[in-house]
């Protein structure tokens, strides 16, 4: 019973520290997001908060971190900037009308997420091949190594020639330059060395609140969480605590109109959001040796993206740096998700002048850890080693996931990745020939035929100087989709145009029925009186 309590008093320890740790993190990534969507960085810290805390409970995997994310806060850019021009169209015009067809974007979005759980589509993960998911890992580690050097410059509101105001990026430089390096190395040894003293504290918690403290008692004159949100164009981290938003449906058209409008939006949105899920649960489950629920957390994914629409947060899905940091903190249960959004809450309330402080170097520092850590480093040794083909896909991938798009990304690899196996398996068809006593050629299939293979396939037969008598033998062979049925069709017509008698042997119960099912004609075609020992080893309830 004491080693039960030790242990799950361990278990809630860690799930305490990494979810502070995680929420700490959060912050600077979700207010860069808020940049990026052009929205109030509240709006999207508020997003965070529900999505993180509805999937933390109801998720299929726990310590899996979800928020307001970057993919998806990039499809809602054109669409905000549309609907504001589509609120000053109507007879009385509407302010800023873009963050209301926002939040309407978001509840859609929620919803297809919602069906697309329910409808179990999530199984679908399970399709993306190895290379595929090495890809993914380093393509979005290097993207996030990209959003955290751009935190190594400042933004300043200038007016253009023509009197446009907009904000321009400049890199440090000199002292500030040195002493931000400086401290981001100084939070990045804090977390390598650490672990080696001891264990029992949380070492990226820790470097944080170290360097924070160096940065304050120094009085050195750095960047921090609240001056970048200031430089951003914010005004601050504090907010209320969120409410349902009803000038939602005040000001909202509700028409076919507004539908059509959002509907792309919406599920390109939905997408991305469950690929970036499903993608980053995948590797939760590599790395704790457990398995997720994938489809219970596409509803839960859902879920939340209605509830932060509903009360005027935007959209997000699962975030895999924060998400590597949180495993990497000890974090494994629900509590630790549940933790960090109540942790983001209470910064949001309570202990924003705090939060404001912590210098973005620290934040940095434990970014550049994280990308360390999640960079699939073993991909340049197996390189060489693994088939041309799944190496170009692992390229592929990394390299559209950091000039494209992840979602884009991740279907080019699986459609290359799926071109490449039937290409593959199309070679494998095979056709041993033999003639029996009575005269009557045996054609002894080997491998699949499939639409890959039948061109193939055909090859392998000769109509014209074949005898009356013809035996197909599918033993070694499976017939698997329609252009195989069709195929077979048309050999089995011209044998009967030329006049000569051809039998299918040894084919499966559920390929006769597709066939049958396909053309009456070929049952006749069909040899049911097999006598092989082969097909008598097993009975049919033993097949696993």
């Amino acid at each position: 019973m004491n080693a039960l309590i030790r242990k799950h008093s361990k278990t809630i320890k860690n799930d305490v520290l990494a979810g502070m740790t995680v929420s700490l993190a959060m912050i600077p990534e979700v207010v860069a997001f808020a940049f990026v969507a052009q929205i109030n960085p509240l709006m999207a810290l508020s997003g965070a908060f529900m999505i993180g805390l509805i999937t933390a409970i109801f998720g299929g995997r726990p310590g899996l971190i979800s928020g307001a994310a970057g993919a998806v806060a990039v499809i809602f850019v054109s669409m905000i900037a549309d609907g504001h021009t589509k609120g000053m169209l109507f007879d009385q015009p509407v302010e800023n009308m873009g963050f209301f067809y926002l939040m309407a974007c978001v509840i859609l979005m929620g919803i297809i997420q919602v069906l697309a759980g329910v409808f179990k589509l999530g199984k679908f993960v399970r399709l993306i091949p190895h290379p595929v998911m090495m890809g993914f890992v380093n393509g979005l580690s290097i993207v996030i190594f990209i959003a955290q050097v751009k935190m190594f410059t400042h933004k300043k509101l200038e007016v253009t020639t023509e009197g446009v105001k907009k904000y321009v990026s400049y890199y440090m430089e000199g002292t500030e330059l040195y002493m931000m390096i400086g401290l981001v190395l100084l939070t990045m040894a804090i977390i390598w060395g650490l672990p080696k003293l001891t264990k029992k504290v949380p070492a990226a918690l820790t470097a944080i609140l170290i360097t924070t403290l160096i940065v304050v008692f120094g009085g050195l004159d750095v960047s921090t969480v609240g001056s970048y949100i200031v430089e951003g164009g914010g005004t601050g981290l504090k907010g209320e605590f969120p409410t349902p938003n009803l000038e939602l449906w005040q000001n909202l058209p509700i028409n076919v109109d507004t539908f059509m409008f959002i509907l792309p939006f919406a599920f390109l949105a939905a997408s991305v959001g469950l690929i970036e899920t499903l993608m980053t649960m995948n590797l939760v489950d590599e790395l704790t040796e457990t398995r997720g629920n994938g489809n219970r957390e596409c509803v839960a994914q859902g879920a939340g993206n209605i509830v932060s629409g509903l009360f005027g947060g935007t959209g997000g899905c699962g975030m895999i740096g924060q998400t590597v940091i949180n495993i990497n903190s000890g974090g494994r249960g629900r509590l630790s998700g549940i933790m960090m959004a109540l942790t983001l809450l209470s910064f949001i309330l309570f202990a924003d002048k705090y939060i404001e402080m912590v210098p973005i170097a620290a934040l940095v520092g434990v970014m550049f850890m994280m990308v360390i850590e999640t960079f699939a480093w073993s991909s340049f040794r197996i390189l060489k080693k693994i088939p041309k083909s799944d190496a170009a896909v692992l390229i592929i991938v990394s390299v559209v996931t950091v000039f494209v798009d992840l979602a884009i990304a991740v279907f080019i690899g699986v459609i290359i990745s799926a071109l490449v196996f039937a290409w593959e398996n199309a070679k494998k068809i095979r056709a041993r020939k033999k003639v029996k006593e009575d005269g009557t050629k045996v054609y002894e299939i080997y491998g699949p035929l499939f639409f890959g293979s039948i061109q193939a396939f055909n090859e392998k037969f000769d109509i014209k100087n074949d005898p009356e008598k013809v035996e197909i033998d599918f033993l070694e062979s499976r017939i698997s989709d329609h252009s195989a049925l069709e195929a077979l069709f048309n050999l089995v017509e011209k044998y009967e145009k030329a006049g000569k008698q051809v039998k299918m042997k040894h084919l499966s119960e559920d390929c006769k029925n597709l066939m049958v099912k396909a053309s009456p004609k070929l049952m006749n075609a069909i040899e049911d009186s097999i006598d092989d020992p082969r097909y008598h080893v097993m009975a049919k309830g033993d097949f696993i």
